[in-house]
């Protein structure tokens, strides 16, 4: 098959509601999905299909609701094959008493251990003791990175590579041999779990239709076999793989405690609609799409996955006989959690526990795993359709949908609650248990009178009979602005807005059925990640701004917090056309207490030439601002003129190390002078 025929392929669409494997649920309000007749309004209970022959009709029936002439709505997606084969203290204040910042000190970097490994950085991730995966990980000993497809040892005392391991997927198509996809890593021990997000291969037959007037029926699928992609590596000696794991899908996120590893997985069902050719209308497309539905077998709404060890590959799928299903759901889309146990011999089957839903933010503390699904992109059909079966659905509601899974032990995760919030999550950090209730802060946007409109709010939620019910909320938070960033630690709360300035909020969440704001802060420019240093200080970093709402350049700031009143900024460090990673994913950014040094990455623009520079940005904290110490930079690539882009940055004893796609470059702590160079 050409790149120059298209398959029109069910895409990640964000829907509502039905569970796979014991226990899991998600809901929606009846008028906006398939309704299952056989349960009574409102209610919640999830039960097991009759049959498989009956999970078949009912999947088929929701999905045939949702279709339209031109697809599944605005979640669709269309893909050309060739593109897609190519293709994250208890701070509890005295009652009566507003809540005090200093209760902060617990995100400060964990004390060494006697007699362990030389003191290190971990991960920057957002709840204490839950790792992250991220490109780069150290274990005080040895330094362990993937880049570009390759996972490589560096011994962190004697700065040598130890060992390294090519774990790109072995490409069928010659077209796309040597070609890598982005990649993290977990490590626990002497084992590592590098997670590729998603790839594709060719296609597969789909069954035979017949020809419409106009409408081409094509012979092939889309299947996506190589990722998510899961690696289980051994470190004990030369790195060697000891087991790998595809699933249907793409990589939502993944958590790990101790040695206990959940990936979530989200998938649509591999159904193929005919692609529309000639001049037929409407009708004739939509009803080729809807004989399509209708032919497919219940197993392409069922995952599939291999595991492979020792040479021997093993494949299996999700058991119909497992699924259960609430009130209403739309058969568009399917989220997985997978459990592994990294000190296994290998993968295992991943115990999949899955909802026929959707989700897009992940969010764990060790004991609960939340995943959030934006309502605003759930599948719908696309205008003009008329539909015959289930009632049309409504236009998407500006809410979040969250699914909470109980992880408490280390087997599979078993679903507790759902719920839902108006509004839409920015990133992980919106979301934070504390006490047995989920905060959650969302920016709702409307349109009304040709005007758009916005503002924000935190809600409280708690669970109650398998929902997680609302019990208190505080909203009004930056009239026509949306939420830039959201820390949550303890009992306190910090959002920061962005239109044209930047409020920075600080909110009393004691109190669960009463948050409420205290203090606010208004200055230019935006924070987009938040991280408390301990002692009433908590660090900003993000873009400063005109009086217009323009970008400005990086910018990092420094707040006291001391009195959540009365929040004030102490000091700041601005870069003039600056941008950082740290900005778009936290894990680049680094906090080492010890020396009180912060360190982000930073590209900006040459002054002279008005070309990228690229380095790491090392700034001390005081006690009223920054001081500038100096920019870590890496060679230049072969033949280039300029350094290359830092990715990372992390502290193993006296040295610190950067990391970008060239290698790993040791720096003195006390000094910055290097010390150190591991080539990739």
């Amino acid at each position: 098959m050409t790149a120059s025929r298209q398959v029109r392929w069910l895409g990640v669409a964000l829907g509502a509601s039905v569970l796979l494997v014991a226990g899991c649920t998600s809901r929606n309000t009846p008028e906006e999905t398939f309704r299952d007749p056989a349960l009574a309004s409102g209610e919640f209970t999830l039960v097991s299909f009759d049959s498989c022959d009956e999970a078949e009709r009912q999947l088929r029936a929701a999905a045939t609701a949702y279709v339209g002439p031109w697809g599944f709505g605005t979640a669709g997606m269309e893909m050309w094959e060739g593109d897609a084969a190519a293709a994250g203290q208890d701070g509890r204040a005295v009652p009566g008493q507003a809540p005090a910042a200093p209760g902060l000190a617990e995100e400060a970097a964990p004390a060494p251990v006697p007699g362990a490994d030389p003191d290190h950085s971990t991960t920057n991730v957002h709840e204490s003791g839950v790792d992250e995966p991220d490109l780069v990980k150290t274990d005080g000993r040895r330094i362990v990175t993937v880049s570009q497809g390759v996972l490589r040892v560096v011994d962190a005392q004697r700065k040598v590579e130890t060992g390294r391991l090519d774990v790109r997927p072995q490409r069928q198509d010659p077209d796309l041999a040597g070609r890598w996809q982005p990649a993290d890593l977990l490590l626990h021990g002497d084992r590592a779990l590098v997670l590729f997000a998603e790839g594709w291969r060719g296609g597969e037959p789909v069954p035979d239709l017949p020809s419409r007037a106009g409408v081409a029926i094509d012979p092939v699928r889309l299947a996506p076999v190589t990722g998510p992609r899961l690696v289980l590596v051994d470190l004990t000696g030369s790195p060697t793989v000891l087991s790998e794991y595809t699933v249907d899908g793409g990589l939502v996120d993944a958590r790990a405690t101790g040695g206990t590893v959940r990936v979530v997985v989200r998938s649509a069902p591999r159904l193929s609609l005919p692609e529309p050719r000639g001049t037929a209308g409407e009708a004739a497309q939509l009803a080729a799409n809807r004989e399509a539905i209708q032919s497919a077998p219940l197993a392409d709404w069922l995952p599939r996955f291999e595991v492979t060890t020792a040479g021997q590959t093993d494949t299996g799928q999700v058991d119909c006989t497992a699924m259960s299903r609430p009130e209403s759901y739309s058969g568009t889309s399917m989220l997985t959690v997978l459990t592994f146990d990294l000190a296994a011999p290998a993968l295992g089957d991943g115990a999949p526990v899955s909802v026929v839903a959707d989700g897009d933010t992940v969010y764990s503390n060790g004991t609960s795993l939340y995943v959030a699904s934006d309502q605003r992109w759930r599948a719908m059909p696309m205008p003009g359709a008329e539909l015959d079966g289930p009632e049309a659905p409504q236009e998407p509601d500006d809410r979040t949908e969250i699914y909470r899974f109980d992880t408490s032990d280390p087997g599979p995760p078993r679903f507790a609650a759902s719920g839902s919030v108006p509004g839409a999550v920015v990133n992980q950090y919106a979301m934070s248990e504390w006490e047995g209730h989920l905060r959650v802060a969302t920016t709702t946007e409307s349109r009304a009178d040709g005007a758009d409109s916005s503002e924000s709010a935190v809600y409280v939620l708690a669970e109650r009979d398998g929902e997680l019910v609302e019990t208190g909320s505080v909203g009004g938070l930056g009239k026509t602005e949306r939420i830039y960033s959201v820390r949550f630690t303890g009992p306190v709360g910090y959002v920061v807005t962005f239109r044209e300035t930047d409020p920075l909020y600080t909110l009393d969440l004691r109190d669960p059925a009463a948050p409420a704001v205290l203090g606010e802060l208004k200055i230019t420019g935006y924070s987009a990640y938040l991280h408390p240093l301990g002692d009433g200080r908590l660090v900003g970093v993000g873009q400063e701004a005109d009086a217009q709402g323009r970008e400005q350049g990086t910018q990092v700031s420094l707040f006291d917090v001391t009195d959540l009143s009365d929040p004030t900024r102490l000091g700041s460090h601005h870069v003039e056309s600056g941008s950082s990673e740290a900005e778009l994913d936290p894990h680049a950014f680094l906090w080492w207490p010890e020396q009180r040094l912060l360190v982000v990455p930073l590209l900006t623009l040459s002054a002279e030439r008005e070309l990228p520079y690229a380095g790491a940005l090392v700034l001390r904290v005081e006690e009223e601002g920054f001081t500038a110490l100096d920019v870590v930079t890496h060679p230049a690539p072969a033949g280039g003129e300029y350094s290359t882009e830092i990715r990372r940055s992390l502290v193993v004893g006296d040295t610190l190390w950067t990391i970008s796609d060239l290698g790993l470059q040791a720096n003195a702590l006390s000094t910055l002078e290097e010390t150190g160079w591991v080539p990739f």
